[in-house]
């Protein structure tokens, strides 16, 4: 019965965006208040999960989308991210653009979540479309596809680290198994399944970014440009080597933890930026406010649809699904990363959240490891690659996606939900036969 409700909400929210064309944050509340009240929850309790899915989301994203706004505004609207998206171009050549810019999304994936990666970059992608005349998805989806990937895959990402770590996995040997599993998949969801995308194409959303095309003498050189937009990443991947290779207790550890932490680094990369990219490049102050400024305003219905799609995925967690979905798979007799891949998997669909469906299925299917004696590494890659499959309008990752790259939920569903189901199987095949080889 619970995983009928979800499925007729899921259905309801589908009808109320795509027949009556619903704002998606009143769609988001309104259905997220139908299915708790139908899962049992009592109105005030269904009130409380919307406020606390709404809280928790934000409350985890908003600086982050307001800092990688900002940070992002700056680099575009001073040149730097032309800059760094012409010598690109120049450097690989206007034909592999896609490969440069699926390498740069594995390199920066590694020490961020998806959503921050993903605001830090999108600036570059509409650059490389204003400049070099290239399809949107076209450009942008080999960079998502490398995000998503190392989300599944690759240590020293927060996500397969804390399942590893919840496992007992060695985490060298997660990284060797995942970066096997990494090179096939996101050749194949990234620039391979983006040539499929023509019929989906769009301008970038009006408003967001709209990179002017500079002239030479206009845009900062390309040290500093590119210095500006990684220095999140620079901090976030120290901080994650000193928590691998330092005691808890380590005063340079916990230092690095604090300028690491993704609000405070992309905090520090706007100071920065504001006067390397503005007053030292001989902007006013008040322009590059005005920057800082209008950023947050272009994103604001997309700080609150992400939040809607929280309130949603929290209702389904208080309503005990995550339990549910649990004990359908008590006594199965499928293979441990089989097993793992199948209830990560309905959790993330249930759920929405991928972390969310990974951490649950890790404290679900631990007792297994002991029992059939799986290699605990694979178990992380099977779970990671279970938790992103078929992500759609309860997760937030959807609605990021379908705000920035202009889409209808229609087109996003034919996009973006079957990139992330293409992840999800070739990383559970690619984990089945490494098993093989293995073992």
């Amino acid at each position: 019965m619970p995983i009928t409700i979800i499925a007729l909400g899921v259905v309801l929210l589908l009808v109320l965006m795509i027949v009556f064309k619903a704002n998606g944050f009143i769609a988001l509340v309104f259905v997220s208040a139908v299915v708790g009240i139908a899962e049992g929850m009592t109105p005030l309790a269904v009130v409380a999960s919307i406020q606390k899915g709404i809280g928790g989301t934000l409350g985890s994203l908003a600086m982050i989308l307001g800092f990688g706004a900002m940070l992002g505004k700056l680099v575009s609207d001073t040149g730097a991210a032309q800059r760094v998206a012409t010598t690109l171009i120049n450097a690989f050549g206007k034909q592999r653009v896609q490969w440069a810019l699926m390498v740069t999304g594995l390199i920066v994936g590694l020490a961020m979540f998806y959503e921050i990666g993903f605001v830090l970059l999108l600036p570059l992608v509409f650059t490389v479309v204003a400049a070099a005349g290239m399809p949107l998805l076209y450009v942008g989806v080999p960079m998502v596809a490398a995000l998503s990937v190392t989300h599944c895959f690759l240590p020293p990402h927060p996500g397969p680290t804390a399942i590893a770590t919840i496992f007992g996995a060695n985490l060298g040997t997660t990284l060797l198994y995942g970066i096997v599993i990494t090179i096939p998949t996101v050749i194949i969801a990234g620039p391979l399944f983006s040539r499929c995308l023509k019929n989906f194409e769009k301008e970038p959303p009006e408003g967001l970014y709209n990179p002017k095309i500079f002239a030479e003498d206009e845009m900062p050189g390309f040290g500093i440009s590119i210095f500006a937009a990684i220095i999140p990443v620079i901090l976030m991947a120290v901080a994650a080597v000193f928590e691998l290779t330092l005691p808890k207790e380590n005063a340079v550890r916990q230092f690095f933890e604090f300028i690491g932490n993704p609000a405070v680094a992309l905090f520090i990369s706007v100071v920065i930026a504001v006067f390397t990219l503005g007053l030292r490049n001989g902007r006013k102050a008040e322009d590059v406010m005005e920057m800082c400024g209008s950023s947050i305003a272009s994103i604001a219905m997309i700080v609150f649809i992400i939040a809607g799609g929280g309130a949603f995925k929290q209702v389904l967690v208080d309503s005990g699904v995550g339990e549910y979905i649990a004990g359908m798979m008590e006594g199965s007799s499928l293979s441990p990363l089989l097993m793992c891949w199948t209830v990560a998997a309905m959790l993330r669909i249930a759920l929405g959240s991928a972390t969310v469906a990974a951490i649950t299925t890790a404290g679900i299917v631990t007792p297994i490891i002991a029992v059939t004696h799986a290699d605990p590494a694979l178990m992380v890659l099977a779970v990671g690659s279970g938790s992103v499959i078929a992500s759609h309008v309860n997760d937030p990752g959807f609605w990021l996606f379908k705000g920035y790259f202009n889409l209808s939920v229609t087109e996003t569903l034919r996009t973006w939900t079957v990139m992330e189901t293409l992840i999800s199987v070739l990383g559970l095949a690619g984990v089945l036969i490494l098993d093989t080889i293995v073992h």
